[in-house]
């Protein structure tokens, strides 16, 4: 089967298609975005990229950066125009299946077409907010039930975004519940156990979506206190959060190690990381089922996580196997998470047992293999 994939290039997308790497399908892809180069991340697979300016011209940068209006002006006729560009490569390789993944930013933009195509098999995999956040992220509601009587099969990281798809108008086949980036390698010989690990790790996310500004907020000189032995390392900060440590001098008294979202922190330190880690802090406005909560969970760490539309529930049941932020605006009510976790040692330790049997049991990259090959399969008979 011809499969084309309609994504932006991340990390998760490219995990997910490499599932697919000798399973007698042809696999190409379409990127969305039209900026990136040839991916060595899928090098097996045939790859439009780099197609969205005619022109690459001298001082392009300089002029975005200084005359953004003049550089504006210039690119409206420079940019060639998605919808156009797609339906070439889609005449050129005549798949027998398109796979968007992402609605806002790998469905929207193509559904003209797809329309025009309506024979065609269309699949969607939903990820993190734009199903649940789609009124608050710009998501027209009229355009997002046009795209959802149009998609022929829907893959959600988790339940609560299939409920919300067949409300918006989606009617057809649903393909299950599968994690975006395809599953997980856990590292077994990288997890340490409950006693020697003295990490509290936190996601810094802190955008429109992002709130990991207030877990930084919630380390006041209480909690801070609580932590001598312990060594915080927060991932994926911004410069709201790097300013935020500067400025107070309560977080001189920690072991403090802080990676900007800028330094990429990849994807093997991180589950490394993870395997040595105590507690586990991340928090948003909206996600579906986060990637790094699995992880984390699977590498035996112990979760603290917002719970936006009540889909966190799905995987954490609260003060059995993790805590659940109830409010991602409320600081106080992470301190009190926090310095509840730390306070209970036999909630973490069951967790961890728990966790790592059930996650790994649920998520294996291998497991997780056959499900999506299963998956194709059904689309194809």
């Amino acid at each position: 089967m011809k499969i084309l994939m309609v994504s932006i290039p991340s990390l998760h997308f490219f995990r997910w298609t490499n599932q697919l790497e000798n399973s007698g399908h042809e696999v190409y892809w379409f990127d969305i975005t039209g900026m990136s180069n040839f991916s060595q991340n899928i090098s097996w697979v045939t790859q439009k990229t780099n197609w969205k300016m005619r022109i690459n011209f001298p001082g392009r940068i300089y002029i975005k950066l200084n005359f953004p209006n003049l550089y504006q002006f210039i690119q409206h006729f420079n940019n060639r125009k998605t919808e156009v560009v797609f339906e070439e490569f889609l005449k050129e390789i005549q798949p027998d299946v398109v796979h968007s993944f992402a609605l806002q930013l790998s469905c929207l933009p193509i559904l003209s077409i797809m329309n025009r195509y309506d024979k065609l098999k269309w699949v969607f995999s939903s990820w993190g907010s734009d199903v649940f956040y789609s009124k608050e992220i710009g998501i027209d509601e009229v355009q997002l039930q046009k795209c959802f009587k149009r998609i022929d099969y829907l893959i959600t990281d988790c339940h609560r975004d299939y409920k919300i798809a067949q409300i918006k108008g989606f009617n057809k086949k649903f393909l299950g519940v599968l994690p975006g980036n395809g599953g997980v390698d856990f590292l077994i010989n990288e997890r340490k156990p409950v006693n020697e690990r003295n990490i509290i790790l936190i996601k810094g996310y802190n955008d429109e979506i992002g709130r990991g500004i207030n877990i930084i907020k919630a380390f006041d000189k209480e909690l801070i206190s609580l932590l001598r032995d312990y060594e915080v390392v927060v991932f994926g900060a911004d410069e709201k959060i790097k300013k935020f440590i500067s400025e107070n001098n309560d977080f001189k008294k920690l072991k403090l190690i802080l990676h900007l979202k800028s330094h990429f922190v990849s994807n093997a330190d991180l589950l490394n990381l993870m395997g040595k880690t105590y507690i586990y802090i991340a928090n948003s406005l909206s996600d579906g089922i986060p990637n790094a909560l699995i992880e984390a969970m699977g590498m035996g760490a112990f979760p603290i996580q917002s719970n936006p539309g009540n889909v966190t529930e799905e995987i954490i049941e609260n003060e059995i196997n993790g805590l659940l932020i109830n409010n991602s605006e409320d600081v106080s009510e992470i301190k009190s998470l926090i310095i509840s976790a730390l306070n209970n040692h036999k909630m973490i330790y069951n967790a961890m047992e728990s966790n790592r049997e059930n996650i790994r049991n649920k998520y294996d990259r291998l497991k997780i293999r056959e499900e999506i090959l299963d998956l194709y399969e059904e689309v194809a008979n």
